[in-house]
């Protein structure tokens, strides 16, 4: 499998952050701790480093790039991120408004400078910045304007007042994981003979369980072996989704 294209791994009790999403606005992620109750986000991720990896079918490989987690806040940390390792200019903001389990608005943005951009444009962004920030009056920004109800383009439409924006693309995130049993299978014949063997002496049934979306996988010995006997082509190189 792939290495994770955003994944936090601090020494707080959290044990890390992972999260992944796509061009077409499928996302799935999960931390290693869910379950720690009330502490705040800092201390729950503790110091430690911040990597990201991007992907692109016409790439030859995967951009690595990676960072000290100085903040324990991810917006401040991914923002720092790409202001030092890709040297690249911009605004970014996320955060969520939780009210004890549930989560009731989550989001953000990010406003990136562009070669030759007029110092008139930037200085227009900063004042409508600005304005974003007085009207969301909290200091989760966005989390504010969201849960009043304040949409993602309004929110882009704040920031680019003056600057005749006009949107290309609007697609609406979805939560779409890629396990499956083929999966497990996959990695159970990534293991040896006698690892298999092993394992499967020692259980009724051989389980895991997605740590994404929390789907839960059985597959019986007899079920297993039969499945082996009739594989075909290298594991390691088959495609990841």
């Amino acid at each position: 499998m792939p290495p994770p294209p955003l994944q936090i791994s601090g020494d707080g009790p959290l044990r890390g952050i992972v999260s992944i999403a796509n061009g077409r606005g499928e996302v799935r992620g999960y931390v290693g701790a869910p379950a720690l109750g009330e502490m705040s986000l800092q201390e729950a991720v503790g110091k430690g480093v911040l990597k990201v990896v991007k992907n692109h079918p016409s790439w030859p490989r995967p951009y690595n790039g990676i960072a000290a987690i100085r903040h324990s806040d991810v917006d401040r940390d991914v923002g720092a991120y790409l202001a030092e390792s890709e040297q690249r200019s911009c605004a970014l903001a996320a955060a969520t408004s939780v009210d004890g389990i549930l989560c009731k608005a989550a989001g953000g943005y990010l406003v990136e400078k562009l070669p030759d951009c007029p110092n008139g444009t930037m200085g227009k962004v900063e004042e409508n910045l600005a304005e974003l920030v007085r009207r969301d009056g909290g200091e989760a920004l966005p989390a504010g304007l969201l849960q009043s109800g304040v949409t993602p383009v309004e929110i882009a439409a704040i920031i680019l007042d003056g600057l005749e924006m006009e949107p290309l693309q609007q697609m609406k995130p979805k939560m779409a994981c890629t396990c499956s049993e083929d999966r497990l299978f996959r990695s159970i014949r990534l293991l040896s003979e006698a690892d298999v063997e092993e394992i499967l002496a020692a259980n009724e049934n051989v389980e895991a369980r997605c740590q994404f979306c929390g789907k839960e996988y059985r597959m019986s010995p007899d079920q297993v072996r039969t499945m082996l006997g009739t594989a075909t082509g290298d594991p390691s190189k088959d495609d990841d989704v």
